[in-house]
């Protein structure tokens, strides 16, 4: 047995431990590196992080978007557009009218139609009563901005809510209020003048064809 004094034993402890300590923090580089590159390629959050040529982030979010179904939001409504490839200076003309809607260039509109050159939309009112500063408001948003509104309520001319005459003068926008069929004339005289005009017809009781002018 040898027996080691207390002065030799801890010389020894001491250059166990010293010649230990550059090893010790070489496993620990190791292993911090290991660890981040770990948490580099995959994270709690679903991203991928590469270090390879190409995007430096990948999502699922960046790939896919969703598309609003008639379910996602009760208030989701339908709205049919038909957009008229013309000749630049043209104008587009109502060529009759029925109970049922419209024919304006060929293209057939069933119910009160917004006409906004070049598109054509469903208008959703059923009477002039109907007519209010919300249904509208399509008309005061376009750019840039009518002239002239030209509304069309039915078989006869009728009174429109004085609000809703109040908030397109406001706005800059003249207001025409006719029966359907002076409107359509009326619409149809307006465009030939290439004036910045749009309408917001009813369908009246009655069908009949216009006799447009051709220049």
């Amino acid at each position: 047995m040898v027996r080691l004094s207390f002065t030799q034993h801890r010389k020894q402890t001491a250059g166990v431990t010293q010649n230990s300590v550059p090893l010790l923090c070489r496993r620990l580089n190791m292993a911090t590196a290991v660890c981040a590159r770990l948490l580099l390629q995959r994270s709690t959050h679903g991203f991928l992080f590469s270090s390879r040529a190409g995007p430096a982030l990948s999502s699922p979010f960046l790939s896919r978007a969703h598309r609003l179904d008639p379910s996602d939001d009760e208030m989701y409504q339908r709205t049919s557009v038909s957009v008229m490839q013309k000749e630049p200076g043209s104008g587009v003309m109502i060529y009759n009218y029925s109970s049922r809607g419209f024919n304006i260039d060929g293209n057939k509109v069933l119910g009160p139609c917004a006409l906004l050159p070049p598109a054509i939309l469903q208008w959703n009112v059923g009477t002039h009563k109907d007519i209010t500063e919300e249904s509208v408001s399509l008309f005061h948003m376009l750019e840039p901005r009518i002239e002239i509104l030209v509304l069309g309520t039915g078989s006869r001319t009728e009174q429109i809510d004085p609000s809703v005459l109040a908030l397109l003068k406001r706005k800059g926008i003249a207001v025409e209020v006719q029966d359907t069929a002076n409107a359509c004339a009326t619409f149809n005289f307006l465009i030939s003048e290439r004036r910045v005009v749009a309408a917001g017809l009813i369908p009246p009781p009655v069908s009949t064809a216009l006799s447009l002018k051709q220049e």
